[in-house]
């Protein structure tokens, strides 16, 4: 038998001139006449953790029936399309994140913290913050560590310029990130597209380069089409549309950057932190789920996170009939006008998750999608808002977990089941083996 396909590295860039496009899983990559399981084509987890403050109005988020048999409640009506890889999770709970004798108050700063480490916050308004290790973080050591950024912190809410307490007996340190690396040391959250684009694609790395590249207007991609050209060349049909659909996908969403830039105005007066963040909220979030898929299916990083808003946060919502801001919707006091509302709100954040989810399934990853080959937990660490209390959550996970998880069902555990053992799960599932995490009690094997 004569082989005669060429062998392309899994890491192949391309570059340019403060450029490096990375590319997604091609078919010359995997080595001739070596059986997929056996080559780089051999599902590699990625891990998502989507973070959503105030909790839920839970009557419209738990699904009646449990099993595979079950239908989507209306906050989780978004899902619909994904249905069959989303894993409903009832009964969970966060008591860390709760108020003890001594202790009172301060929920809202111990959330954030408490949602991926299950591990109590110290408290405190100044400098000596600590925290438990989130779980992405513990896994970005060990999956993370062979791409070019091991892990990726997003956002859409400012938050750098909070300091000192932001909730009662807490700092603000804790509202305005949930992942902590060690537990002294939490990261911060990046909410700039811009910023995001240039870390995953290099180039812009000064003020004068930002400020050059927004008026030239040109895409990165410009600076390695001789090198796309080259490459497309020694490839086969297939890769050459996977190719192209991708670098398209690179400049659609450079596109998208530069025209918020320009909502901004074209002052040459450079600001400290880049623009680039659009005024509207779902197109914000749409673009920065959008940069989570692009750095998963090139894997320039295996593992993010993503605050979809921080706690007590304000923002309104008037596309969709609530004018009123989100905290103090949150605090309905048993309104059915406000449960609706509440309501509205959850519905439409789960629809911004479904976005990133059929997203995901829409991108192909060796011989399955990239949604096969992720695990994304979304959820909240406060049940009833109104009363701020953490047990039952709404939680759900969605993905295949690279051949580790199958999806379509509805699992409640008994009420008060630590959310932690969900967190040593997932990390289970990652290849990541842990006695425990948190206040965590075993793995759970439904899901």
């Amino acid at each position: 038998m004569i082989i005669t396909r060429k062998h392309l590295s899994r890491r192949t860039f391309l570059r340019g001139a403060g450029v490096a496009v990375g590319l997604p899983l091609l078919e010359s990559m995997i080595p001739a006449s070596t059986a997929l399981g056996q080559t780089v084509a051999n599902p590699r987890i990625r891990l998502g953790f989507l973070y959503m403050p105030h909790g839920a109005m839970m009557s419209n988020w738990t699904p009646a029936t449990e099993g595979t048999d079950f239908e989507l409640s209306r906050i989780l009506s978004p899902l619909k399309e994904v249905k069959n890889q989303v894993v409903v999770v009832s009964g969970l709970g966060h008591k860390n994140a709760g108020a003890t004798n001594g202790d009172s108050g301060g929920d809202h700063g111990r959330s954030p913290t408490v949602f991926l480490s299950g591990s109590r916050p110290r408290r405190t308004e100044g400098e000596d913050v600590r925290a438990g290790t989130t779980v992405d973080q513990m896994a970005a050591a060990v999956i993370g560590q062979d791409t070019p950024l091991p892990s990726l912190e997003l956002a859409t809410e400012d938050m750098t310029g909070l300091i000192g307490a932001c909730d009662v007996g807490f700092s603000c340190t804790y509202t305005n990130t949930n992942s902590w690396r060690t537990p002294s040391t939490p990261l911060p959250m990046e909410i700039n597209p811009r910023v995001v684009f240039d870390s995953l694609f290099g180039d812009g790395s000064n003020a004068t380069e930002r400020l050059n590249r927004m008026q030239r207007q040109r895409s990165i991609l410009d600076a390695v089409t001789a090198q796309v050209k080259r490459l497309q060349g020694k490839l086969g049909p297939g890769d050459r549309n996977r190719i192209a659909e991708y670098l398209e996908n690179v400049r659609e969403i450079e596109r998208r950057i530069q025209l918020a830039e320009k909502q901004h105005g074209s002052s040459l007066i450079v600001p400290a932190t880049p623009v680039g963040i659009p005024d509207d909220h779902e197109e914000h979030s749409k673009l920065m789920m959008d940069l989570m898929a692009l750095s998963f299916e090139a894997e320039i990083t295996r593992v993010s996170t993503f605050m979809m808003a921080r706690e007590v946060s304000y923002r309104t919502f008037p596309k969709i009939g609530v004018p009123d801001p989100f905290h103090s919707t949150s605090h309905h006091q048993d309104k059915p006008e406000t449960l609706e509302k509440l309501t509205k709100i959850n519905t439409y954040h789960v629809g911004l998750v479904a976005y990133l989810l059929e997203k995901l399934r829409s991108k192909q990853d060796g011989g399955a999608t990239l949604l096969d080959n992720s695990l994304i937990l979304y959820g909240s660490c406060m049940s009833n808002p109104n009363v701020h209390n953490h047990s039952p959550l709404p939680i759900f996970v969605a993905g295949g977990a690279a051949g580790k998880m199958k999806g379509g069902k509805h699992v409640r555990y008994p009420e008060g089941t630590p959310m932690a053992n969900l967190l040593l799960t997932i990390l289970d599932k990652a290849g990541i083996h842990k006695e425990s995490v948190g206040d965590s009690t075993g793995l759970l094997s439904e899901v």
